[in-house]
């Protein structure tokens, strides 16, 4: 009699381990590959939200406020004046004329979370920093302005601090360079981490460094931080013929 060849329950139990982690390689590979891909595009995103307030400080003649979760994506309030907030708000798509934004009109990153924004509170009158034009400075017999002027309150540091100065040796900016910060909470959102939850306390510090892991010190730091320098913002307006 003929005896019928086949697999043994061992050799289907080898060929079905090897599968298995053949495919758990793949699916690490490209989770890795989307995570790559979504933080590139995030980047992106921040670099376009930046050019984006730039320009709106060029045709208003100041940065506009944080939008704020009751806002609809607007600034906060709507055409400016006393910001609701300056360090705890969300970047104003609508305001900006920033996309993509979520079904509420906010403006997100790759992963979805929505983008964070802060502008200094050092005003010139009652509007966010840089309402500085040529008509608005004429405006007023009193006002003491020139382009040596300086925001006084945002920092960014590389480790979270208590306070609203960096600690020895932490400081990557200090407190009369940064008018504006884009940020964006990364793939973790709003995590736990100390070094992350500074940049969500609603305070002026800020916390900008290298990505950490779970395990880290800190905790985990995901976070992407771009801002606006006060040199730069000037650089701009002066070139656009909006200030002297």
């Amino acid at each position: 009699m003929r005896r019928e060849s086949g697999f043994t329950l061992t050799e289907l139990a080898v060929v079905l381990a090897i599968v298995g982690f053949l495919l758990g390689g793949l699916m690490l590979t490209l989770s890795a590959q989307v995570d790559s891909r979504n933080t590139a595009e995030t980047a992106r995103r921040l670099e376009q939200a930046r050019e984006l307030l730039l320009s709106f400080a060029i045709v208003k003649g100041r940065l506009p406020c944080p939008a704020t979760s009751g806002s609809a994506g607007d600034e906060d309030p709507a055409g400016g004046g006393t910001c609701t907030t300056n360090y705890a708000g969300f970047l104003p798509a609508r305001a900006i004329g920033f996309q993509p934004v979520d079904g509420q009109g906010f403006a997100v990153d790759a992963w979805g979370n929505r983008m964070r924004y802060a502008v200094s509170a050092t005003t010139w009158g009652t509007t966010p920093f840089a309402r500085y034009t040529k008509q608005h400075v004429a405006a007023s017999a009193t006002a003491s302005w020139s382009l040596t002027q300086t925001p006084a309150d945002l920092v960014i540091c590389n480790t979270a601090v208590a306070g609203t100065s960096c600690a020895a040796g932490t400081s990557v900016t200090n407190q009369n360079v940064v008018v504006a910060i884009v940020h964006s909470t990364g793939k973790n959102g709003a995590g736990s981490g100390t070094n992350e939850a500074e940049n969500t306390d609603g305070d002026a510090l800020f916390v900008s460094r290298t990505r950490d892991p779970a395990d880290a010190a800190g905790g985990e730091f995901d976070d992407a931080l771009v801002w606006i320098p006060v040199g730069l913002l000037y650089g701009r307006m002066v070139a656009a013929g909006v200030l002297p």
